[in-house]
């Protein structure tokens, strides 16, 4: 019996709204961040779930607060759901990146798996670790809707894997994943998934481009 995952990227940080690289680094949420928190929750009580899970990071786990006590639930914690380290990006943007290392910059630029940035997760290996969670959630969860509140390039990274499509194009293929919108994966038995929707705000069902 399949699962269907509604796979979400947490809200705004502090540095996301400076374009920075938050990673591991445990973020507060913005005052906008928490108002897209509350547009998930609202969204959750007109679109129940069964459960919901959340990376441990305290930036996903605040986002998935309201969802939460709409429908009553508490979230669990995956830590394989947690975002990629990105080494000496953390804190930083890829334009000061840039003005330091430009050669680094162009080739994580043409390839972000092959030119990762220094000191940080081997892309492939956070791929693995994030598909490995949400099929073991789905496996907890057979024939159930579940709310996946996790993080941005790791969720790329694993619908890349799960698409079939190259990792090393998840720059390009899915330039980004809009905070608090849902994307809906149905999970099978046999470990395969299907994508039904991509960023759909939590404000309306209309799908939008990336």
């Amino acid at each position: 019996m399949s699962t269907t995952l509604l796979l979400v990227r947490h809200g705004q940080t502090v540095w996301h709204a400076e374009n920075r690289y938050a990673g591991i680094s445990d973020i507060d949420l913005t005052d906008t961040g928490r108002t897209q928190a509350e547009a998930l929750g609202r969204w959750a009580a007109a679109h129940p779930v069964d459960a919901i899970w959340t990376s441990p990071l305290s930036r996903a786990v605040a986002t998935a607060e309201p969802a939460c006590q709409a429908l009553g639930l508490t979230s669990q914690s995956e830590p394989h759901l947690r975002e990629c380290d990105f080494g000496v990006l953390e804190g930083r943007t890829l334009a000061e990146f840039e003005a330091e290392d430009p050669e680094w910059a162009a080739a994580y630029r043409a390839d972000p798996v092959e030119h990762s940035f220094p000191g940080a997760e081997d892309p492939l290996a956070a791929a693995a670790r994030g598909v490995r969670a949400l099929r073991d959630i789905a496996a907890s969860h057979p024939g159930e809707r579940v709310l996946v509140v996790a993080h941005n390039t790791l969720l790329r990274l694993v619908l890349c894997t799960l698409l079939s499509i190259p990792v090393g194009e998840y720059r390009r293929v899915l330039p980004r994943l809009r905070n608090a919108a849902i994307s809906e994966l149905r999970m099978n038995p046999d470990g395969s998934a299907a994508l039904l929707s991509l960023n759909v705000p939590c404000e309306t069902d209309v799908p939008v481009a990336l």
